[in-house]
């Protein structure tokens, strides 16, 4: 077990990025395998208390990034939410973002959680065509989605980010394609989309199981990721990783994408990129607060416990409530190997190789995978083939 005092004594002086898992959802998806339990208001009272108490056995962080993920943390009342931020301190500027669905969202709420220090939504609408949502389960209809995006740009959220699907066994590339002429009226500053991955213990999971549903026919499914690519690259978007495409801001888009050999150019363009995720996948160590939640510190990775009461327990007998079964330690040999297969992620910025790996590389280069590239001197490599980039994300 990682003791508390351990962690307090902790020298760890590279973190300044916190998660803080919110369990709870009104109503469970098909698709979803995240850690999450519906229609329990009950609990939130004592959840936020433990959460706090959690993020006391740590030691004091002054954060660059703070996320609220879920789950939908946007269910917590206001208070609650600036009660646990109120155990936080931060950056000047910090990003601080709260993930939310467009159900049961009022232009008061939003303005109360811009009020409380939150600076950054990432709004799970998934589609914006109506028979789409109501097959993967979600409550929120295109119009409810539309209205709650523009009640928030009103409430004061200079930055929103927009999480949405394909691969979807009913959806239709002309379903993606009125999806994605909507973003270009929103105009959203980041977009996170990703592939349909059949969870096991899932809804979906099951109806795959007994035939009901069936997976997408994979050069479809391969169309509609080069459609996407396409799109935001025609409409002033970076794609700086597999699955994420930040807005360029119109006085940097004379940088060609294809060109950067700098790297103040290459911050330009990821501007508006997610930095918490970003964190991620460069392989900086973070903290992950409440149920189910991961952390990299020191040289541990780990999760949380996934239920209330060996949460609350563990935390009432002073311990961390990892799970055990879930501890990693991180050697310079697997810290080496994660930076690499992360950073790869990064479709902009790639990853440095060296002499050891020169073969490797060579080979994958020859076979039309991956790319050499150079920024200020530093050697590097990306991946070039787009379908390897739809295998990645199929992987997550």
């Amino acid at each position: 077990m990682i003791e508390v005092k351990n962690i307090k004594a902790s020298k760890e002086k590279n973190i300044d990025a916190i998660y803080i898992h919110i369990p709870f959802c009104s109503k469970k998806c098909e698709y979803c395998d995240f850690c999450t339990f519906v229609r329990m208001e009950e609990e939130y009272r004592k959840y936020t208390d433990y959460l706090i108490k959690e993020i006391r056995m740590y030691p004091k962080i002054k954060y660059d990034t703070i996320y609220f993920g879920g789950g939908t943390p946007s269910l917590l009342p206001v208070e609650m939410i600036s009660e646990i931020l109120n155990e936080l301190d931060w950056s000047k500027n910090a990003e601080i973002t709260l993930e939310l669905n467009p159900t049961d969202m009022t232009f008061e709420k939003l303005k109360k959680i811009r009020e409380s220090g939150i600076n950054r939504l990432s709004i799970g609408i998934q589609s914006f065509q109506n028979h789409v949502l109501k097959f993967i389960g979600r409550q929120h209809s295109s119009e409810d989605a539309i209205n709650v995006y523009k009640m928030a740009r009103k409430a004061g959220f200079s930055n929103i980010t927009v999480d949405l699907m394909f691969g979807i066994p009913n959806q239709s590339l002309e379903d993606l394609q009125r999806d994605l002429d909507i973003l270009q009226g929103l105009k959203p500053e980041n977009v996170s989309i990703y592939s349909l991955i059949w969870e096991e213990g899932t809804v979906f999971w099951s109806k795959l199981q007994k035939g009901i549903l069936s997976e997408i026919d994979q050069d479809l499914e391969a169309e509609m990721y080069e459609k996407i690519i396409d799109f935001f690259e025609k409409n002033g978007y970076c794609q700086y990783e597999i699955s994420n495409f930040a807005r360029i801001d119109d006085k940097d888009k004379d940088i060609e994408i294809n060109k950067i050999k700098k790297f103040e150019d290459l911050r330009k363009m990821q501007k508006n990129a997610g930095r918490h995720n970003l964190k991620y996948w460069r392989n900086q160590k973070f903290i992950g607060v409440g149920m189910s939640a991961a952390s990299y510190f020191d040289d541990n990775r780990h999760s949380n416990v996934r239920t209330f009461k060996k949460y609350y327990n563990l935390i009432d007998d002073e311990k961390f409530p990892i799970d055990e079964n879930t501890i990693e330690k991180i050697d310079d040999f697997e810290k080496e190997k994660l930076k690499k297969m992360l950073g790869l992620r990064l479709i902009e910025e790639g990853v440095n190789y060296s002499e050891k790996d020169a073969k490797k590389v060579e080979k994958l280069i020859k076979n039309g995978l991956i790319e050499e590239f150079f920024i200020e001197k530093n050697e590097k490599i990306k991946f070039k083939n787009k379908k390897i980039l739809l295998k990645i994300m199929k992987k997550e």
